[in-house]
């Protein structure tokens, strides 16, 4: 292995379900949209890979379609709308999980655990504050903000399949995004039944606490723990679920735009940052690490495409320059101007 490459850490690239791209599909029909001609608008100046063999579909391609759907449809609020009408079918081991859960809290926990079976980009948690609970349902891309189309559709989907799963109990107390706030917000008002916050910290659903212990009609105890079992299986099979493969994709969507501490990090993970820095311990590994291998990645690439040195710090999460140019040179032996010149003699 190569100076360069030595300590790069190798990130295998997120995936997430086929459910949510059928159900997709079904509601663009169902609002009078052609799907294969909203997809070919999207990727008609590109070379699609081919799909994985195992059927899931790549992570970081999902931004393509949300963030061209509200132009290519020519409605605005295309993400409300296509929520409105998705049917939240249980098409996969977390949605019946959750029907056969004893209660919502259940539910929920069921949805946790295996929530990057649905899509590797969740940093989904649970908040619980005296009378109020939060679903956090972040999703994550490198490169990209909170998809506002996406997340507003997510939203109205998870908010109807937890009615759904409590025969219509389920109510919101508030809903918080974070991308910014639209022109007009009517619709949101309209299908949440609630006015939505934005700009803030998380994608949420706030709603009354006392709902998590609402007991479900469809509980199953025997069926859940077989079902658990089924999905520990999946899971497990995903090797990006791997700790070191996620964190260092959670770095990399956080470096020069958010906290990239320990506890920061933990809690976006769903664990304490003991249990964090005792994980990395185990695999012999720690943040500091991995952190340094995902600004040595994002430092090359973003060289080798000419970016200006003090983007590349800011990319790499620097604040200033000089501790930059101290790790590049720990790294790589030289600045990184003369780096930078040796990738472009090695361009052909």
């Amino acid at each position: 292995m190569s100076h360069d490459d030595a300590d790069a850490w190798p990130i295998s690239p997120l995936t997430h379900s086929a459910t949510l791209r059928r159900l997709l599909y079904e509601a663009l029909t169902e609002l009078g949209l052609d799907p294969t001609r909203v997809y070919q608008g999207i990727n008609q100046h590109r070379r699609l890979r081919p799909p994985p063999t195992d059927g899931r579909l790549c992570h970081d391609e999902a931004p393509l379609f949300w963030m061209a759907a509200d132009a290519l449809t020519g409605d605005p609020d295309i993400g409300l709308h296509l929520g409105e009408v998705m049917k939240p079918r249980l098409l996969d081991v977390v949605g019946y999980l959750l029907l056969a859960s004893r209660d919502l809290e259940q539910a929920l926990e069921s949805f946790l655990r295996f929530q990057h079976i649905l899509s590797g980009g969740f940093v989904a948690h649970l908040q619980v504050d005296g009378r109020h609970a939060r679903l956090v349902l972040d999703l994550n891309y490198f490169g990209f903000p909170s998809l506002r189309q996406q997340m507003e559709c997510l939203a109205l989907l998870f908010t109807k399949l937890l009615k759904f799963i409590t025969d219509d109990e389920f109510c919101l107390d508030g809903v918080e995004f974070r991308h910014p706030r639209p022109r007009r917000v009517g619709e949101h008002f309209r299908l949440f039944g609630v006015s939505p916050s934005f700009a803030g910290e998380h994608d949420a659903l706030v709603f009354p606490a006392a709902l998590l212990k609402r007991p479900s009609r469809t509980a199953n105890p025997t069926m859940h723990r077989l079902l658990w079992q089924h999905a520990e299986a999946q899971l497990a099979a995903l090797a990006e679920n791997d700790l070191l493969n996620r964190l260092s994709y959670l770095l990399g969507v956080r470096l020069g735009r958010a906290d990239c501490s320990m506890a920061a990090c933990a809690t976006e993970l769903g664990l304490s940052a003991g249990a964090l820095q005792r994980a990395l311990a185990d695999q012999g590994s720690n943040l500091r690490r991995v952190r340094e291998s995902v600004q040595q990645a994002r430092a090359q690439a973003l060289l080798r495409e000419g970016q200006a040195i003090r983007e590349v710090a800011r990319a790499c999460g620097f604040t200033e320059l000089s501790p930059f140019y101290r790790a590049f040179r720990r790294w790589y032996g030289m600045p990184p101007e003369a780096y930078r010149e040796r990738l472009l003699v090695k361009v052909p």
